[in-house]
């Protein structure tokens, strides 16, 4: 049993990784300050990881750029113990929010990440995943992508994020001992096959998946496809979903290489290496949920590419991870979550 900090642990990504990891027997501290996301998806999460779990997860609410906030969360272990490696989510990630607002991002996203490695030098801590973002590739030249692919983000946040595996490689690079996984997502979809956990966005969702539940459930009226001229089968754009559960287990597969080989840093794209359109996702949930998703084309947002697909044979090779659900698994656990959560966690 690992005694592991989860920052961000109750938002969509977080909640799935921490009950995966509830489930393998680690013990966890999850902080959050639950600017988007809810506390009641961690109280699911002891609900699924079943008897005894509730012994292995301490929670508590603060923001990873407080000192004490971080060091509280570093003395809560539930067995006493010293933590022993950290998976890092805690950020911002819309792109149109970070372009209208870059200063609140770099904040969050940079400051944040500085403040939790000196927490983690302080505490003798040197084992972190990290969450970062195929945004960090920015309007890549060849597909699929691979890791080589150069770091030329178009947004502040690709920027910030570019810019925290800067400082991990630094910091790597300084003092000897780091154990640190760069993970770069691709599109994370789908929930929990319970239903009892998912993506609950806050305002409008940035995300396709939860724009297109929320249309299939009647909290909207349309979706817009933002483009239907790109060179593309359907002219809409194509991208690399994954399922979140698949996105789970490459974080425990990451962890596990991490504690069991020497120090050093691991640069990993997480995705499935197969593309899917706009039109197609929307098809898919259609048969999913039988429901009729209305959508409109609309003009092309900058900054979008016409297809964007992750090479994933590195994270195959090292750590023996592999996507395995389908788009239909995708829709079908979105729909069954948002439609036993037409209002995500608050009702």
């Amino acid at each position: 049993m690992t005694q592991l900090l989860i920052t961000g642990g109750a938002g969509f990504i977080g909640s799935h990784t921490s009950l995966l990891l509830l489930e393998a027997g680690h013990s966890l501290v999850v902080i959050d300050n639950y600017d988007n996301s809810s506390p009641e998806a961690l109280r699911r999460v002891l609900e699924l990881a079943g008897p005894g779990a509730a012994d292995r997860l301490v929670v508590v609410e603060g923001d990873i750029r407080s000192a004490a906030d971080l060091d509280k969360a570093f003395a809560a272990a539930p067995s006493g113990q010293p933590i022993e490696a950290v998976i890092h989510f805690a950020g911002l990630k819309a792109v149109g929010e970070s372009v209208g607002d870059p200063l609140r991002y770099w904040d969050v996203n940079l400051s944040g990440s500085r403040h939790l490695l000196k927490a983690m030098q302080a505490h003798g801590c040197r084992t972190l995943v990290f969450s970062s973002s195929c945004t960090v590739y920015g309007l890549p030249e060849t597909m699929p992508i691979g890791e080589g692919a150069a770091i030329q983000p178009i947004n502040p946040y690709g920027h910030s994020k570019a810019a925290v595996e800067q400082m991990l490689a630094d910091l790597a690079a300084s003092e000897a001992g780091w154990r640190i996984a760069r993970l770069r997502y691709f599109n994370p979809v789908g929930a929990h096959p319970s239903g009892r956990i998912g993506e609950d966005p806050s305002g409008i969702p940035n995300n396709l998946l939860p724009f297109v539940s929320q249309v299939a459930v009647g909290r909207r009226t349309e979706l817009q496809v933002f483009g239907g001229d790109w060179p593309t089968p359907d002219g809409s754009g194509i991208r690399d979903y994954i399922h979140v559960m698949d996105l789970a287990e490459g974080h425990r597969a990451a962890l596990d290489a991490l504690l069991a080989e020497p120090p050093q840093l691991l640069t990993l794209n997480l995705g499935s290496g197969q593309g899917h359109s706009v039109l197609e996702v929307v098809r898919a949930f259609e048969s999913a949920s039988g429901r009729t998703v209305p959508y409109a084309i609309v003009a092309r947002r900058d900054g979008d590419a016409a297809c964007t697909v992750a090479d994933p044979h590195l994270a195959a090779e090292r750590l023996g991870w592999r996507t395995r659900l389908s788009l239909a698994e995708m829709c079908r656990d979105s729909w069954c979550w948002q439609q036993a959560n037409p209002h995500g966690y608050g009702g």
